[in-house]
């Protein structure tokens, strides 16, 4: 079987679709010309002015956003009916609300996520590509890391759901024949970005310190790194995923570039155009006790012919101006 779905003409669905990366994998869908593509989003976390660019890029027809949860299974079927090409899978809920609240992660991360794949399986999908993510290294062995790198040093029940989804994909290819890809994202910002995620968040804390005059604080040396990709890249590799004639494989969707919170924090008080210095802050406690990140990203390279376009200058200058358009 060629595991290779042309975007062009196609049926799409993506759960999650109105989310930070979602929008951005619907509103280059659009571009692609494909066919329909039918959003499913519960607007937990998603927002219809996400939409908004894919709306008024879309011919009639081309777009149906449906309110509605990955754990609806009539609802997945009714959607995917049997003649969806590609299934996109992002809907989730973020690690700390997984931390928070451990049976609804169960539910909608493990429970939700079997929905979706069986679902994909029954109707005929012809490929799926499904978000993964860095947390299922915990503190990575190797860096750059490979995706070769164990999953055994993830202590948070985010990155074992994503462990466990990398496997099912992995099960129903071997059991069925479903065609996928898994894309474990690092570092996510842009534009729409989730305001109020673990590292996230530190961005908008930033940008509102600084357009009030203050200095970024962090908390410690800042000498923890992490590897940032921007969404509109995030979103290109899902859709490279989906046309290149692989399966049954998971890759690194990163910048290959480590920076450290001290870097970060320079970089986006010159993003902003500001001379303020950093402040530094007491130390607390690492997040789930990752201090380096680093990708190895040469596999997606190689075999999706995706690398990372947008440098962290450009895209913080990017991310600025969008949340100053959102504080007019």
């Amino acid at each position: 079987m060629n595991a290779a779905v042309p975007l062009e003409g196609s049926r799409c669905l993506v759960t999650g679709g109105a989310g930070t990366i979602g929008s951005a994998v619907v509103d280059q869908l659009v571009e692609a010309g494909a066919r329909e593509v039918v959003v499913l989003d519960n607007f937990v976390r998603g927002r219809t002015a996400n939409l908004a660019r894919a709306r008024e890029l879309a011919a009639p027809g081309q777009l149906r956003v449906v309110d509605g949860d990955i754990r609806d299974r009539a609802l997945l079927r009714e959607l995917l009916g049997t003649d969806t090409d590609l299934l996109f899978h992002l809907a989730a809920i973020r690690i700390t609300q997984c931390a928070a609240e451990p049976r609804l992660a169960l539910e909608v991360m493990v429970d939700g996520t079997f929905d979706v794949v069986e679902a994909a399986a029954e109707t005929g999908v012809r490929k799926v590509v499904a978000s993964s993510t860095a947390s299922v290294y915990g503190l990575a062995d190797v860096f750059p890391t490979p995706e070769t790198q164990h999953p055994y040093h993830n202590d948070t029940l985010y990155g074992a759901a994503k462990v466990f989804n990398e496997g099912l994909l992995r099960s129903f290819h071997a059991m069925y024949g479903l065609d996928y890809v898994a894309l474990r994202y690092f570092n996510v910002y842009g534009p729409r970005m989730d305001v109020h995620g673990r590292y996230t968040e530190v961005f908008i804390r930033w940008m509102e310190r600084i357009a009030a005059g203050r200095p970024p604080l962090i908390f410690g040396d800042g000498a923890q790194t992490m590897d940032f990709v921007y969404t509109e890249d995030i979103a290109r590799a899902n859709l490279l995923a989906a046309a290149a004639p692989v399966t049954d494989r998971v890759y690194n969707i990163a910048s290959g570039t480590e920076v450290s919170l001290r870097g970060l924090a320079d970089a986006l008080l010159a993003a902003m155009d500001s001379d303020l210095d950093v402040e530094h802050g007491p130390a607390r406690d690492t997040a789930g006790g990752v201090v380096r990140r680093l990708a190895d990203v040469s596999a997606a390279e190689r075999d999706l012919g995706w690398k990372p376009e947008l440098g962290l200058e450009d895209g913080l200058r990017k991310l600025v101006a969008w949340w100053r358009e959102q504080q007019s």
